[in-house]
């Protein structure tokens, strides 16, 4: 597949639009690490475009008591590949970690 040619303003969109994205992963990273939000709220959000495209590892790991080790072990025990996305969990896999880490 041939990366697109893109104009300088294009580039610049794009760069702005990931920065923003990122920006508001880590805003929402930090809601779940201080408890303002819960693992729950988050998985209801699954059509936004933040929650949706962000890794489940990723999200894991923002929880409180949660690190690198625990959250590979859980998705491992759940049977959720490292590479999934929010968006493409199950309806069990949500459950399973709802169930898990309430």
């Amino acid at each position: 597949m041939a990366v697109p040619k893109l104009t300088d303003a294009q580039r610049a969109d794009a760069l702005k639009k990931a920065q923003e994205m990122r920006s508001k992963r880590m805003e929402l990273r930090k809601q779940l690490k201080s408890g303002s939000i819960t693992l729950e709220e988050v998985l209801k959000k699954v059509d936004d475009e933040v929650v949706g495209r962000m890794k489940v590892k990723y999200l894991l790991e923002s929880l409180p008591n949660v690190g690198k080790i625990t959250a590979v072990a859980l998705m491992e025990e759940i049977g959720i590949n490292e590479s999934r996305r929010v968006q493409g969990l199950g309806k069990r896999q949500v459950a399973m970690l709802l169930e898990k880490l309430a």
